[in-house]
């Protein structure tokens, strides 16, 4: 017979705790078959599908798209052997009646896609659309506990516990179970105890709140004002008379934004930073990469980026001062020398700012370190990095000139010790060779963790990167 068996969001690792649900790739009444995503979730570190360890037909989702839900909470419920053709034979269970010993079907054997909770096994079937009422025709005639019900868009009402009083004209709790819909009732002020819900055994759903708060506003701009001679209607305001103010906007501090923010407070809170700038004559740099793009031709492979070129002088520097590529161990009072450079840039998206890592960048040239952050970039744009090519960095480039700006002061990325920032590159009138000349001048911007060294350190760093921008001859020595 149909066994109903309910998934669990699972460990995404990297210390994940919650994920946003983004959109659901599975409706009630859907065949699913094992490692079939169901569902796409938003963490901290990236845009993450879900799949599905058990295979079989789709009672119930828990969760709209929107809402937050914590590792461990249910995803949603299926039920195992109540397709047609199930991932996996099962046993007869008329056979095993026969015998007087009932046997219930085993679930599918397991997800071929390693999930934190989950094992690997059994081969994936098609996924097909039934009708929910299909669900369980398979069972034996033994009796069995029903399957759970089937909610076409909205999850099994959980009571969420109310204050002590009436609800809805009798006592008891109030039905809800969005956490957007109570996030939206709190920002307006409903009293969820007072609504009829409109959705299955009265639960209250989010176009209840939308249409108590639609009211509410209705009945605010119909409020009259009571005098002696009895109520009037509100007067319009005059030119001079003040607009109310309007409510402020509240946005959620959570995904990505919400990881960017409380990595930028504990790089304020815990490290000590300090600031060093210079200009540099980038005009032999942007000529040498022109050399560069043109010999290789019409044919000759990707063209070289300005990025790479100084990513590539990054990580020779970085060869020379290995103080910046290092961390602090607080707890043991320790500086940890990294022995590769694992090299973050920062990419904006239309998701906030993320900072893929290249890994060991200090073993590629500046071709290699250019494709592997066009890919990386790609990945970035479409949401599909993945929480380990999003951690792991030991030194980051940040290239802000894309934006138009001269200068900055970066925030180092925890637990990082140094940030190398970089304006944009145009004509400024430079002395050249004792003479007036218009060159092409960028504005270097080191920030840098004082407790891993001091300011001789990293000028000689900053210097170090000047030179190579203005003369790339002096790169060669260390190719």
């Amino acid at each position: 017979m149909a066994q109903v068996l309910e998934f669990k969001l699972p460990d995404l690792g990297e210390g994940l705790t919650e994920a946003e649900i983004v959109r659901w790739l599975v409706e009630v009444g859907d065949v699913v078959a094992i490692d079939q995503p169901v569902v796409e979730v938003e963490t901290a570190k990236a845009m993450v599908e879900v799949p599905c360890p058990y295979g079989g037909v789709v009672t119930a989702r828990f969760g709209e798209e929107g809402s937050e839900l914590p590792v461990g909470a249910p995803l949603l419920t299926v039920a195992v052997g109540a397709t047609e053709a199930p991932a996996s034979p099962a046993p007869s269970t008329s056979s095993a009646s026969s015998a007087g010993t009932p046997a219930a079907e085993e679930p599918s054997a397991g997800s071929g896609n390693v999930l934190v909770g989950y094992g690997t096994g059994a081969p994936a079937a098609r996924r097909r659309r039934i009708r929910p009422e299909r669900v369980g025709a398979s069972a034996a005639p033994a009796p069995a506990p029903a399957p759970a019900p089937v909610v076409e868009h909205e999850p099994v009402p959980v009571a969420v516990p109310a204050a002590a009083g009436e609800v809805n004209g009798r006592q008891g709790p109030v039905a809800v179970v969005s956490p957007l819909v109570r996030r939206l009732a709190r920002q307006h002020e409903i009293d969820l105890r007072r609504l009829a819900g409109s959705g299955p055994d009265g639960l209250i759903l989010r176009a209840d709140v939308d249409s108590a708060i639609r009211r509410a506003e209705e009945t605010a701009r119909a409020q009259t004002r009571t005098t002696a001679d009895g109520p009037v209607v509100a007067e319009a305001p005059t030119a001079g008379a003040a607009a109310p103010a309007a409510a402020a906007e509240r946005i959620p501090l959570r995904g990505v934004r919400g990881a960017v923010a409380d990595k930028l407070s504990r790089s304020r809170s815990e490290i000590p930073d300090a600031t060093c700038w210079v200009d540099a004559d980038a005009t032999e740099l942007m000529a040498a990469r022109a050399a560069m793009n043109a010999a290789s031709g019409p044919s000759g492979g990707p063209k070289v980026s300005v990025l790479a070129l100084l990513a590539r002088i990054c990580t020779a520097a970085l060869a020379r001062y290995p103080e910046l590529n290092s961390t602090v161990d607080t707890a043991a009072r320790e500086i940890v020398r990294l022995p590769g450079v694992h090299l973050g840039f920062a990419a904006q998206t239309e998701r906030g700012l993320v900072v893929p890592v290249v890994r060991d960048a200090h073993t590629r040239n500046a071709e290699s370190i250019g494709a592997e952050i066009a890919r990386l970039t790609e990945l970035a744009r479409t949401g599909k990095l993945s929480p380990a090519q999003l951690t792991g960095g030991t030194f980051t480039l940040n290239n802000y000139g894309v934006f138009g700006v001269d200068g900055s002061t970066p925030i180092i990325n925890h637990p990082e010790a140094a940030m190398l920032g970089v304006g944009r590159i145009m004509p400024k009138p430079w002395v050249h060779n004792g003479e007036l000349a218009v060159r092409q001048v960028v504005q270097l911007s080191l920030t840098f963790d004082h407790r891993v060294c001091d300011g001789g350190t990293a000028g000689g760093f900053l210097r170090y990167v000047a030179d190579c921008v203005e003369q790339p001859a002096v790169l060669l020595r260390t190719l």
